[in-house]
């Protein structure tokens, strides 16, 4: 048993979901530093009694965040959105989030923050996403010099937010428009690398305080992970490439949906540059991690989008 606390800011998010387990595993006892404590509580049987425990913490609040810090060894902090509503903003959320997270590990005397920032983030990004989260890692390596950046690409598993997000979209639409024909590139990675490359960083000395590029071992297009959710789940439709404009005017009608919007105007200026490493910064096989592939992941779990759930050809 390790016996170092671990606080996880947004621990009971995706990410956070495939961490906790591993870091269980190993010994660590791990505070979940989240909104709502019933939600992290879902993950305290992923240790021993007591060894995960929920603390309810309000991010936007300093003196919440130096609580929730308080005798830690290593905080992490995986807060972050992929659209904004009402009060969960990309500047509270990523950057004044940030600042506050790494100034009270400083304060605290923590020996590791671990912070999760995005690939293709940068200040003159046209998307207001990708603008806060470089704003937000250059706070933190500002308040905690030897911090840890991560940046992973775009990130999948079986709960993620982007195959299953667009399997339920192109399994209803006849159509689908693609700002640009689609051309933006991505580098996918799975969420159990990642998950792991979070594990070793801590547990390797040499690792620490550096910025790291988190990517699979492919490079597609956005209309050619399309298509791949089209294989995958057997279904049928028509990828259309329109101008971004269209795109963009499509979007603000989707975001409009209640509850978690499909696609929002934002998303859609992030989908025109292309989010893949830069070779600047270590990757993945650095910590001796062969990242997985997506036909090697996606297809089980993108199963449930095919007719009959999937099911047909075992009733046959």
């Amino acid at each position: 048993m390790s016996g170092h606390l671990i606080t996880i800011f947004g621990g009971s998010g995706f990410i956070g979901r495939h961490l906790v387990g591993r870091l269980a595993a190993k010994g660590y006892q791990i505070r979940l530093a989240a909104r709502d404590p019933e939600v992290a509580a879902q993950l305290m049987t992923q240790g021993v009694v007591g060894q995960v425990v929920g603390f309810k913490t309000n991010v936007r609040n300093q003196q919440s965040v130096d609580r929730a810090v308080a005798g830690a060894d290593i905080v992490i902090n995986l807060v972050g959105v992929l659209y904004e509503k009402g009060a969960q903003n990309f500047g509270r959320l990523h950057v004044d989030a940030a600042e506050r997270i790494a100034v009270a590990a400083k304060a605290a005397g923590v020996k590791q923050l671990i912070h999760m920032s995005a690939l293709g983030a940068h200040k003159d990004h046209e998307a207001a996403y990708a603008r806060s989260k470089a704003v937000g890692e250059e706070l933190a390596a500002t308040e905690f010099p030897g911090a840890t950046i991560l940046r992973p690409s775009v990130v999948f598993g079986l709960d993620d937010d982007f195959f299953n997000r667009f399997a339920s979209i192109l399994s209803l639409a006849p159509a689908f428009p693609l700002a640009d024909g689609g051309k933006m590139k991505m580098q996918p990675v799975w969420v159990e690398d990642l998950a792991d490359a979070i594990v070793r960083i801590i547990e390797t000395p040499s690792q620490q305080g550096k910025i790291w590029e988190l990517t699979g071992p492919d490079v597609y297009s956005f209309k050619e992970l399309l298509e791949k959710v089209l294989e995958f789940t057997g279904r049928k439709c028509l990828l259309l490439p329109v101008p971004p404009s269209v795109m963009s005017f499509m979007a603000r009608f989707m975001a409009l949906a209640p509850g978690r919007p499909q696609l929002t105007p934002d998303q859609v200026k992030l989908l025109k540059e292309d989010n893949v490493a830069s070779g600047e910064f270590p990757n993945l096989q650095d910590l001796g991690i062969q990242p997985a592939t997506i036909n090697a992941v996606v297809p089980d779990y993108l199963r449930r989008y095919r007719r009959g759930g999937g099911l047909n050809s075992a009733i046959a």
